[in-house]
């Protein structure tokens, strides 16, 4: 059946809905309640569920209940099919068929990654500079045959030689494997190099590559080791080990490609470590030790290092010195007005991205004289973005730029002259940007803050106090969620909807204030906000009363889930993906991925302290008899970072107090971890999913006042 008008799917939920029986033919699974004791600082949890935890992902009687799980989803959602089917056809045909990135230029050759005609994986492609044929660096359909999962990560061509290094995630942990191949012969070498993070560079003359290993338990990046291409990676040399479990190994280039730079990050300190790209054995040097607090950020060029470092009370300035242990210059003052996100050095003019009023702002300021430039944005919420600029020498700097009715742009901004020119916008097809309307709101929260909130809907559709709204949010970490576009929500915003980012404390949209207002023991205010931004977006008419609805993935489903437990009431319903919602019990186990990098995010509970504050918001701990939401909850079998049975244990106590006609299904990917399945194109399945379960239940009738439904 096609669908001609934006609301006719809704009618055909509507009617598919009305058609199917009361009851599904498939019960909904009960996990057995298995009483596990848990005693710490003197109080004592009893979890039910425990038992739902398998670390190797093999037991029989825990796969036959995730399996139960998703028989029983389909089942629910089954009258809904066609438009599910219809969906996933609109957002298939909107991104197209083929795809490419914009070309960059590094070290004489023109790179880009493209997508050929209906291909779930990438191709990567290299041509002079001067022009010429291109050249298949790396085929990802090639490589992800036969695997059951395949996701390419970072790659790298070695400067000094014809070699490439690929770094290819083939089991959905976040582990991945790194492969070379000599671009000369075509030929791939015998060895990989595995349980790497991806974090890779190589040394000026291509001889040595450099790469982070991950803990074999906890997957920490904890290892830096050099590889000679050729050889087996048991004879690769150990160059250093991170031993502080808090602390984490990212690996990067300076703008002067003179060093390589190893930074050891936790939630609140830094200090990085200097390796001379051009003396592949030479031991590292570090720039300045670790402080509590204290986090610093550096690139060097033309014989100078710049940090970006928050030592001077909290904020971030920028900072200049001669070689490491040297004093520091100030370049920029932390400024009360300004949070400074990021910088890029070139030869003519510095670049910095910075955040005013939850909004970045990019300026380039010249080395001789201090003139500014500052680049303008037109839409009154919006993502932007420095992007990949190799040549420091360059008066142009390359960036991104996108909003909730803007599609995903690279732009090239003249420094000196001040124009930008296009250099590509993403193809939405059908899409026209004038149908639509993107606005930004500020909302007073309970205890006086203001937030902002990102809209957007199409303007034919809107009739103030009549939509149904869908509110998104993260609010953890400090990352800011900002206004982009997506295709995908088009399918809503196409049938009604309003789409909101409510962009809670705990982010990082105003500042790293912003996010300690939402950390630690005042993670509350993220869940807070998020109710109360719901309300406030209620009062004002960009929701109709019982039409309000919420998503948010990871954190971002511990946000939706801690809020639906404080205010019930207020969702209709509620899509949690790979939910952070079993924090007590995660955090307490020091053998998980992340858990101990992630004490200055969430709190140490072997910390009484923390231990009350984590189990006072804790979904899991915190579910009780109340009448939820319609609820969908995805997770995946083989996700590192969010296990699945933090999901499935959730949902089985949720199950215990299902009201009568609740939606509560459990999705689990057998095949994916936390980002979801392999493929372009298999991705937006899931979307569907989602969608067409927001839409099915807002075609249905309002569900009766909670005691005739018997609760």
């Amino acid at each position: 059946m096609k669908l001609n008008s934006h609301l006719s799917a809704v009618a055909l939920a509507g009617v598919l809905l009305a058609l199917a029986p009361a009851a599904s033919a498939v019960e909904a699974p009960q996990a057995e309640r298995r009483p596990q004791r848990l005693e710490a600082h003197g109080d004592v949890r009893v979890d039910d569920y425990a038992w739902l935890r398998d670390d190797s992902r093999s037991r029989p009687e825990v796969l036959a209940h995730l399996e139960a799980e998703n028989r029983y989803a389909e089942a629910q959602l089954a009258a809904a099919a066609p438009l599910r089917r219809a969906l996933l056809a609109e957002m298939r045909a909107r991104i197209g068929e083929r795809d490419s990135s914009p070309p960059f230029v590094d070290g004489g050759w023109r790179y880009r990654e493209s997508y050929a005609s209906g291909s779930q994986q990438p191709r990567l492609e290299r041509q002079p500079a001067a022009g010429g044929r291109w050249q298949l660096l790396l085929d990802g359909t090639e490589r992800a045959a036969g695997q059951r999962y395949y996701r390419l990560g970072a790659w790298s061509v070695a400067a000094g030689r014809p070699m490439l290094a690929a770094a290819e995630d083939l089991g959905a942990r976040g582990a991945s494997r790194l492969s070379l191949r000599d671009l000369s012969s075509g030929r791939w070498l015998p060895e990989t190099l595995e349980q790497v993070s991806g974090s890779l560079q190589w040394s000026t003359d291509g001889e040595s590559l450099f790469y982070v290993k991950l803990h074999p338990q906890t997957l920490r990046p904890y290892q830096l080791y050099r590889h000679r291409p050729g050889q087996p990676q048991s004879r690769d040399a150990l160059v250093y080990q991170e031993d502080d479990e808090a602390f984490s190994l990212n690996l990067s280039n300076t703008a002067s490609r003179r060093y390589l730079q190893l930074i050891a990050s936790s939630a609140d300190s830094s200090e990085t470590w200097l390796l001379d790209a051009q003396v592949p054995d030479a031991q590292p040097r570090r720039f300045a030790a670790r402080r509590p607090g204290r986090e610093y950020y550096l690139d060097h060029y033309r014989d100078r290092f710049y940090l970006r470092s928050n030592h001077a009370g909290g904020r971030f300035g920028l900072y200049r010195a001669a070689a490491p242990g040297a004093d520091w210059e100030t370049v920029l003052a932390p400024d009360p007005k300004r949070e400074l996100d990021s910088f890029q050095l070139f030869r003519r003019y510095l670049v910095v991205k910075e955040r005013v009023d939850g909004l970045t702002r990019i300026r380039r300021i010249a080395w001789q004289g201090g003139g500014e430039r500052s680049l303008a944005f037109p839409d009154p919420s919006y993502r932007a973005w420095l992007a990949h600029n190799p040549d420091p020498d360059s008066g142009r700097l390359r960036y991104g730029y996108s909003s909730m009715s803007t599609p995903t742009s690279t732009y090239e901004w003249d420094m000196a002259g001040g124009g930008s020119r296009l250099l590509q916008r993403k193809a939405i097809a059908g899409y026209r940007a004038g149908e639509y309307r993107s606005e930004r709101v500020w909302l007073t929260m309970r205890d006086g803050a203001r937030a902002p909130v990102s809209l957007v809907y199409r303007k034919a559709l809107f009739r103030k106090g009549r939509n149904p709204l869908l509110a998104y949010g993260y609010g953890a970490y400090g990352t800011s969620m900002d206004a982009a576009f997506g295709s995908q929500q088009l399918s809503l915003l196409d049938r009604g909807f309003v789409f909101a980012i409510v962009h809670v404390r705990g982010g990082g949209e105003l500042g790293e204030d912003w996010h300690r207002q939402g950390r630690l023991e005042r993670k509350s205010n993220s869940f807070n906000d998020f109710v109360d931004a719901g309300r406030g977006l209620l009062r004002q008419g960009y929701a109709a009363p019982g039409r309000l609805y919420a998503m948010g993935g990871s954190a971002g489903g511990l946000l939706v889930a801690a809020a639906m437990n404080q205010a019930p009431e207020l969702f209709r319903a509620v899509v949690a993906q790979v939910p952070f919602v079993d924090v007590l019990s995660t955090m307490q186990d020091p053998t998980l991925p992340l858990t101990t990098g992630e004490y200055g995010e969430w709190g140490n509970p072997e910390r009484a302290d923390a231990y009350r504050w984590i189990k006072a918001y804790s979904p899991y701990d915190n579910v009780a008899a109340r009448r939820y939401p319609h609820l969908l909850v995805s997770a995946g079998l083989h996700d590192g970072q969010v296990p699945y049975w933090e999901p499935a244990k959730w949902v089985a106590k949720l199950r215990e107090r299902q009201w009568p006609g609740q939606r509560l299904l459990l999705f689990t990917d057998m095949s994916a971890g936390h980002r979801g399945q392999s493929g372009r194109l298999n991705r937006l399945e899931a979307a569907a999913r989602d969608y067409a379960f927001l839409l099915a239940v807002d075609a249905e009738p309002p569900s009766p006042p909670a005691a005739e439904a018997g609760t």
